[in-house]
């Protein structure tokens, strides 16, 4: 902070320069005992590990509002069985989770469908039924292991233009 005009300074005084420390500390490197060396684990139940994935939960929430449900179907269900999809695209591209992986989501499981197919509906009624419930894991696992990657890779014109041609490719099923 600068001193005020009024405040005296000794002429004789030197100005104040950079001076090296006496010690330089060694480089860092990653030798801790939990460091993961290489890519993340993969393997049964462990996901798709990305940055800022709780960030997807707000996303989704947001679609709320437009989510075309059917007779018997949950809506922490749907976005809860779509959120694992999302998070595994965006995982893919090793970045946090954007509007466009839980619309990908929601458009090829229908839920952004006022009219979808009823055999998506009946597809889809057994694998979300549930899923919103903490010991119901490997169920929302196994629905975002479903999809294909080369849906994921698709952007969201290229989904709803798929959806609408043959939904079922988009599903691997």
């Amino acid at each position: 902070m600068a001193a005020p005009q009024f405040s005296p300074s000794p002429v004789i005084d030197t100005a104040r320069t950079y001076a090296s420390p006496p010690v330089v500390p060694d480089a860092w490197v990653p030798d801790r005992p939990g460091e993961v060396e290489g890519f993340q684990p993969t393997g049964e139940r462990l996901g798709y590990q990305g940055p800022d994935q709780g960030f997807a939960i707000k996303i989704a929430n947001g679609f709320a509002s437009r989510l075309h449900l059917q007779a018997g179907e949950n809506q922490e269900d749907a976005i809860k069985g779509c959120l694992g999809v999302g998070l595994r695209r965006a995982s893919m591209f090793s970045r946090a989770p954007v509007v466009h992986d839980l619309t990908i989501a929601f458009t090829i499981w229908g839920f952004l469908d006022p009219n979808p197919p009823a055999e998506l509906v009946a597809a889809r009624g057994p694998r979300f039924i549930g899923v919103s419930h903490a010991n119901h894991y490997t169920e929302a696992r196994a629905i975002a292991d479903l999809v294909p990657e080369s849906t994921l890779r698709m952007t969201p014109a290229q989904a709803a233009a798929a959806y609408l041609a043959d939904w079922r490719t988009l599903l691997g099923l």
